[in-house]
């Protein structure tokens, strides 16, 4: 199980980064940047699913536990939001859209980092 953990993190990764540089650079948030979001966020609640199962372990509070939890719920939040930007389609809306997404990412590699250096230990 734990191959398919890796495999659905790194998809993860994969998408999420495609999805959020890409918007970044071409300046413009596109409705399949949306998709991608959305697809980095099933990766990632899968991958972290099947971890949790690994481990059989409950929550635990420390640095990868809340970072994780708190980059998945980000995660929601900005697939869901980018989605209600595309359908509103609001020029406004789009511009602070973007400001957040990097950032959005950022924390989410928080969490991918510090599972990669524990599951080297």
């Amino acid at each position: 199980m734990l191959i398919y953990a890796i495999i659905l993190i790194s998809l993860a990764f994969v998408f999420y980064t495609i999805g959020v540089w890409s918007e970044k650079f071409q300046g413009r948030l596109q409705s399949w940047h949306a998709v991608v979001f959305w697809i980095g966020l099933v990766f990632d609640t899968a991958g972290t699913t099947v971890m949790s199962r690994i481990t059989a372990t409950p929550f635990q509070f420390n640095v990868h536990g809340v970072t994780g939890l708190l980059a998945i719920l980000i995660m929601l939040f900005h697939a869901i939001w980018s989605t209600v930007v595309l359908v509103k389609d609001d020029a406004a809306a789009r511009e602070n859209f973007r400001k957040f997404s990097v950032h959005v990412w950022a924390i989410w590699l928080i969490p991918y980092i510090s599972g990669l250096i524990i599951g080297m230990r």
